[in-house]
């Protein structure tokens, strides 16, 4: 089995990642995240999944051993407006309070590239997400457990923010941020 790193800071990711049986180190990429999306959604979080791993990568370049590292990105997108993580809590109850009662779209694009050889496999999966309508009261409740700061689009599925999710179409592991049936048989190519 060759050495696995994740270019990912998200604790959610490495769960995932144990959870299936993949034992990973994890180094996280310095790219800017922060700049404006100029791209439609889906090429958006590839590119970012692919800098994260190139970044990564290119500093393991000559390790004696095969490396592959995993870039990963996940978006929401409401319409044609991508919610990325909020600034500030302000800003999480006005993302949540524009979710609400709405269909989204969660992107996650995923990078696996071998660091010694450069060979690389990209995808974006997509899941519909549907919420419920929500209170003034419930979003502040919400937003006041710091849970939804780090997450895209304001919450996360897996946690307290699940309560909000009337339904999904697509694969519920691509909203947490990892779509693991794909990545585990793109990792398999490998």
């Amino acid at each position: 089995m060759k050495k696995i790193i994740l270019a990912s800071a998200s604790p959610r990711r490495r769960e995932l990642l144990n959870q299936i049986g993949i034992e990973h180190d994890v180094l996280v990429s310095d790219i800017d995240e922060s700049g404006p999306c100029k791209l439609p959604p889906k090429l958006y979080v590839e590119s970012l999944a692919t800098m994260k791993a190139k970044a990564v990568a290119k500093d393991l370049k000559y390790k004696k051993e095969d490396i592959l590292v995993i870039g990963a990105d996940t978006i929401v997108v409401l319409g044609n407006e991508i919610l990325g993580k909020p600034k500030d809590s302000q800003d999480a109850k006005n993302m949540l309070g524009i979710l609400s009662g709405k269909m989204h779209i969660v992107y996650t694009g995923v990078t696996v590239i071998n660091a010694n050889n450069n060979h690389m496999e990209s995808f974006v999966e997509g899941t519909k997400v549907y919420f419920r309508e929500m209170t003034k009261k419930e979003i502040d409740s919400y937003v006041s457990t710091k849970e939804p700061l780090d997450k895209a689009g304001s919450y996360g599925i897996q946690g307290r923010g699940g309560v909000f999710v009337e339904k999904i179409e697509g694969d519920y592991f691509t909203v947490m941020g990892l779509p693991i049936c794909k990545l585990y048989e793109t990792l398999q190519r490998f």
